[in-house]
C-alpha cells in the first residue's frame, strides 16, 4: 500500500443488510418452506455462504431453529417424538378419518397388509368395514380392537418391546416360527413428509417401517397436511419407494414436484 492511501475494503454483498433484518428474513423464509439448504438461503438472501452459516449458528444458539446436515429446519417445524398416540389421534381427527376411508377403497378383498404404528393407520383399519378375508401384520396395539372383525381371516400383532407413549412394539420385523414374510401392502403413517423422503422422529420406528415398505409389493402412505414440508429425526425411505400417497390437501409445489418425479399417485380426499 502506497503512502497515504486508506486500506481496501472489500465492497458489501448485494444482499447485505443489517444482521437482525437478515436474519428475520431468514427465520420467515424456514417458516413458510419448513426448511432450507444453505445453497437455497444463498439464493433467495442474496449473500455469501459464510453469511448463511454465520446466520444459521447465531439463531440456532438463540433455539430459533435448528441446524441440519447442509441447511436448517425452523423450531417450529421440528416434531417432538414424545406425542401420546391419544394426543395424535385427536388431531386432526376428520381428516384423518377421510384419508382412511379412501385408502381402504384401494385395498383389494384378500390382501395381505402390514400396518405400522400411528393415528393415521388406526384410522385406516377402522374404514375397512367393506373389506373381507384380509390378513393384517402389524405392530400397533391400537390397530386390533378398530379393526372390523368381518373384515380379517387373521390378524397378527408383532413382538417386540412395548413402548408405552406410541402403543407399539419395536422390534426385528417377523412371526415367530418363520424366515420372514412378503405382504401385498403397506400401509404406513408418517411423521414428516418432504421433497427428500419420509421421516418418523424415532430411529427404532423409522427402521421398522423401512422393513415394512421392503416386505411390500407396494406401499400406501397417509399423511394428512400437517405432515408436509416437515423434517422429523429419522428416514425412512425416498420417495420413489412408495406408490401411493393419500392425504386431506394438495402437497405444497414443492413436493407436488417431488411426487411426481418419484412417480407417486396422489390421492387427495377433501
Amino acid at each position: 500500500m502506497c503512502p497515504g492511501e486508506s486500506p481496501s475494503v472489500p465492497p458489501p454483498e448485494a444482499g447485505a443488510a443489517l444482521p437482525a433484518l437478515r436474519q428475520e428474513r431468514l427465520l420467515a423464509l424456514l417458516q413458510d418452506r419448513g426448511q432450507a439448504t444453505v445453497a437455497e438461503l444463498v439464493s433467495l438472501l442474496d449473500v455469501s455462504r459464510d453469511t448463511v452459516r454465520r446466520d444459521l449458528d447465531a439463531l440456532d444458539a438463540r433455539g430459533l431453529l435448528v441446524r441440519t446436515h447442509g441447511g436448517a429446519v425452523h423450531r417450529d417445524r421440528m416434531v417432538r417424538v414424545d406425542t401420546t398416540l391419544g394426543l395424535r389421534m385427536d388431531a386432526h381427527a376428520e381428516g384423518k378419518r377421510r384419508i382412511g376411508l379412501a385408502a381402504a377403497a384401494l385395498v383389494r378383498d384378500g390382501e395381505t397388509l402390514v400396518l405400522n404404528g400411528g393415528s393415521s393407520t388406526v384410522a385406516f383399519a377402522a374404514a375397512l368395514a367393506e373389506r373381507r378375508d384380509l390378513t393384517l401384520v402389524t405392530n400397533n396395539l391400537r390397530v386390533p380392537p378398530a379393526t372390523p372383525e368381518a373384515a380379517v381371516r387373521a390378524l397378527y400383532l408383532l413382538g417386540g418391546t412395548y413402548w408405552a407413549v406410541s402403543q407399539v412394539t419395536i422390534g426385528p420385523l417377523g412371526l415367530p416360527g418363520i424366515a420372514g414374510f412378503d405382504a401385498d401392502t403397506a400401509v404406513i403413517g408418517v411423521t414428516g413428509l418432504s421433497a427428500a423422503g419420509l421421516t418418523m422422529g424415532r430411529l427404532e420406528e423409522a427402521a421398522g417401517t423401512a422393513a415394512m415398505i421392503a416386505a411390500a409389493r407396494r406401499t400406501i402412505v397417509l399423511a394428512d397436511a400437517s405432515k408436509f414440508d416437515v423434517a422429523a429425526f429419522a428416514r425412512i425411505a425416498p420417495l420413489d419407494a412408495i406408490e401411493h400417497l393419500v392425504t386431506d390437501a394438495p402437497p405444497p409445489a414443492a413436493v407436488a414436484a417431488a411426487l411426481d418425479a418419484a412417480g407417486v399417485q396422489v390421492l387427495v380426499c377433501r
